[in-house]
């Protein structure tokens, strides 16, 4: 069969029959046909747009002839492979004269009946623009990824799904990852549990369109599992489409930045918490000497809250007279700012109260500079030199220091380790804490009595205290334990150094009456800034060394490790769980009886909240309630437990048994704004008369609230719930307090009731708050009772109830309703 020619294959007939050739010769591409020679046998008109020849000329010529031996070359593999009868292509540069082009080629075998390759059907089309549309796009995505790659702030590019696509260096170094590392996680896997939601949720509306960007101050792990505050800048790349590609984040480290700002907010807090706890009263004006700020001891001399003297003038405030004479006494702060320095009171001066009454004062002023030194204010200083100011002090010495060692207590321990970190972080220093416990202490007391105990206490103090010397700070902690402040620490070694000596002098303590006396010690040690920059977080380190010490049975010493924080991941595993308990319904109310304490009836019962997490054992309330109300969710727990023992107290009146209930109910709970319409809701929905539901609230909730509780607990009682005060006598309430409150109960402490028979105080005080309590008309309630003995001392002190594991463990509504049947 011989190759078609241009005549052929294009009829001169007008018709259909001709769109073939149309095709052929409109085609912006160069079609030929080449036989086994490499000779033209057809050509469309393109090539005489493109090469200048009339395609009739081609007819017979050799390709190479054609195209030059240059170009020949060029796709002179591709041509061999279709005359081989293989489909064949090619893609590069092409020469027109010294001009260089692109182009894509096809060559397509043709086959004669036997199978045999008879020449090749060419196609040809110049793609020398997007050649160079495609170059500039790569120059383009080059010069992008050089920019990501080596940015000074961190770049990440995400999945819609979370993953990271790709990562810059600075990314990786500011989280500790290697790339790779990086490229197998998520942004969930590096992000704090508590900021996941925040950041979700802004994702979420970039996903649909809600907004184009966000910026976000957030908390990612490093790889070694410390935090990392970042900045993040995130925008949505979509497809032509408008369907998603990927996220574009830009990163900044900003943890110094937060150190800083934590670092000053500690130390304003610092101030503040010194300028409401010193003994002296402390007033600050602007220049102008308008009031700006009274600490507690100015409101209580002035009798002027901060509150109402901001923005008024000194002198409105502040009244002086002369103590002689009785005539007004220039205010000494205006001459401290008029003449730049301090300026004491002189002579006897009394400062008139806002109720009329007088009190005689010494004072100091001086004005307040800022960085550059010019006068941005002032600040008042005065104490009441009167004999009640004396009593008062001895009254504040007496709350902050240990009765029994004269040590300071706990209550200053978190003012004093707060102003030693202060101190440690301006001056670039470490500090230490060293927890110490007296190992097995309650042997001595049980040998030779809480007397003796005390003494080896107060032996103890003053061997611990001989061993300090310089700024050492030592406290007891409570019990058997003392914490001592090493305010200054050069190496952790001092820290080291120091728990031997005390080790060493603490157990040559001797007492006399108590020859044998062996007394062993255990320190846990926790270095700010290496272990934790927060107080609390410091102290919390050095008990979990010291269990760490206790727990391979062994007196000594040891500082905190990472590997100790178990308890914080602990906690954290909780939240997660206690997140999906509700949902799951993991969680369950056991029933703890209370009797009348001259019959033994059940005359009550407490629901008492359980939680079996699915796979392990049950976690106990000490663990999860403290979780719960520090995230939040405590509301929706605390909610369905007051539903749920509602529900039941009702099943129980239908049976026949009118069974009082009491809820422990939460501060979070309660100071809400909804609680009172939530107790309503309850309460109707579950058709309980209101007189069988008590409610279990602590003394720092009802002293906290001012006129607000006072106004919540009155609307409560008008809707017939009772009110108790639960584990009364560990707070600060007193009992004269309680007549101004609508409280139907007071639950003695457990604490109390432990040590009733053994320790004539304890019993002295808890037969008092009984009489007291009953002297005001409230019932009181025992809990924690555990041996008769108990019971018998709180029913003849007069208790009218009681709580505890002598008359029956908390258990589930089927065992309870079984208890009362069979009652």
């Amino acid at each position: 069969m011989r190759p078609l020619k241009p005549a052929e294959v294009s009829p001169s007939l007008p018709g259909e029959a001709d769109w073939p050739a149309r095709v052929a010769h409109g085609t912006p591409a160069l079609l030929a046909y080449l036989d086994l020679e490499q000779r033209f046998r057809f050509a469309n008109d393109t090539h005489r747009r493109w090469l200048g020849i009339d395609p009739q000329q081609l007819i017979g010529q050799r390709l190479v002839d054609v195209v030059g031996r240059r170009n020949h070359a060029l796709a002179g593999a591709a041509l061999a492979r279709a005359y081989a009868g293989h489909p064949a292509s090619y893609e590069g540069e092409l020469y027109d004269g010294n001009a260089q082009r692109y182009a894509h080629g096809n060559f397509q075998p043709d086959f004669d009946a036997e199978g045999r390759v008879r020449g090749i059907f060419t196609a040809l089309v110049d793609i020398t623009e997007r050649r160079a549309l495609e170059l500039q796009l790569h120059e383009s995505e080059q010069r992008f990824f050089a920019a990501f790659q080596h940015a000074a702030i961190g770049m990440a590019l995400t999945r819609p799904d979370g993953h990271f696509l790709r990562v810059n260096a600075a990314v990786c170094q500011m989280l500790g990852y290697r790339e790779e590392e990086l490229l197998q996680l998520d942004v969930a896997g590096v992000t704090h549990p508590d900021d996941l939601a925040a950041d979700a949720e802004l994702m979420a509306q970039l996903l649909a369109g809600q907004r184009e960007s966000y910026q976000l101050e957030k908390r990612n792990f490093h790889k070694d599992g410390r935090v990392v505050h970042i900045q993040l800048s995130v925008s949505l790349v979509r497809d032509a489409s408008g369907a998603p590609l990927y996220f574009v984040s830009q990163v900044q480290d900003i943890s110094q930045r937060k150190a800083f700002e934590d670092a000053l907010h500690r130390e304003r807090e610092l101030a503040e918490v010194t300028l409401r706890s010193i003994g002296d009263a402390v007033i600050t004006t602007d220049p102008q000497l308008r009031i700006t700020s009274l600490n507690p001891i100015a409101e209580a001399m002035t009798g002027w809250t901060a509150l109402e003297a901001q923005g008024r003038p000194i002198e409105e405030i502040f009244q002086l007279f002369d103590a002689r004479r009785g005539h007004p006494v220039a205010n000494p702060l205006r001459a401290a700012i008029e003449h730049n320095t301090i300026v004491d009171l002189a002579g006897k001066a009394l400062l008139r109260h806002r109720h009329g009454f007088d009190t005689p004062v010494e004072d100091s002023s001086a004005p307040i500079h800022d960085h550059a030194g010019n006068v941005i204010g002032g600040v008042l200083v005065f104490h009441d030199v009167s004999e009640t100011r004396a009593l008062a002090l001895k009254m504040i010495h007496l709350t902050q220091h240990d009765t029994l060692t004269g040590l300071p207590n706990r209550s200053q321990l978190h003012q004093q380790i707060g102003q030693a970190i202060a101190t440690a972080g301006r001056r670039q220093q470490r500090a230490a804490l060293l927890y110490l416990d007296i190992d097995n202490f309650k042997q001595v007391n049980a040998l030779h009595g809480h007397g003796a105990g005390d003494r080896v206490l107060r032996a103890v103090a003053g061997q611990l205290q001989g061993c300090l010397s310089g700024d050492e700070l030592l406290n007891r902690y409570g019990g058997d334990e003392f914490v001592v402040l090493l305010p200054h620490l050069e190496s952790v070694g001092e820290a080291a150094s120091l728990c031997q000596v005390l080790i060493n002098h603490g157990e040559q303590t001797r007492v006399d009456g108590l020859p044998g006396l062996d007394l062993h010690f255990s320190i846990g040690i926790s270095v700010y800034p290496d272990d934790a920059t927060a107080p609390d977080d410091l102290l919390q380190h050095a008990e979990t060394a010291l269990v760490a010490v206790k727990a391979q049975g062994l007196h000594g010493y040891r500082f905190f490790t990472a590997s100790m924080s178990e308890r914080a991941r602990a906690r954290r595993r909780i939240e997660t769980a206690l997140r999906q308990a509700l949902p799951r319904h993991e969680l369950e109310l056991h029933y703890q009886s209370k009797v009348d304490a001259h019959s033994g009836r059940i005359v009550g019962a407490e629901a008492l909240l359980r939680w079996q997490a699915n796979g392990r054992e049950p976690y106990v309330p000490d663990q999860f309630i403290p979780v719960a109300e520090d995230t939040g969710l405590i509301l929706p727990i605390g909610a369905w437990v007051l539903r749920q023992a509602c529900r039941q107290a009702r099943q129980w009146l239908h049976a026949g048994h009118r069974i009082p209930l009491s809820v422990n109910v939460s501060p979070l709970q309660f100071q809400h704004a909804e609680f009172c319409n939530w107790l309503d809701e309850v309460l109707d929905e579950s058709g309980l008369e209101a007189d069988l539901l008590e409610l279990e609230l602590t003394e720092r909730m009802v002293m906290s609230g001012g006129d607000a509780t006072t106004g919540l607990l009155q609307r409560i009682k008008r809707r017939g719930v009772r009110l108790s005060l639960d584990d009364f006598g560990t707070g600060y309430c007193s009992l004269s307090y309680l007549k101004h409150f609508p409280i139907d109960a007071l639950k003695i402490d457990r604490v109390f009731v432990r040590d009733i028979t053994s320790d004539r105080d304890t019993a002295t005080i808890t037969s008092a708050i009984i009489a007291m309590a009953r002297s005001l008309g409230k019932q009181v309630i025992a809990e924690g009772v555990e041996t008769r003995a108990q019971g018998a001392f709180l029913r003849h002190a007069g208790c009218s109830q009681l709580q505890g594991f002598l008359y029956g463990a908390p258990m589930p509504a089927t065992e309870f309703s079984k208890l009362l049947e069979s009652a």
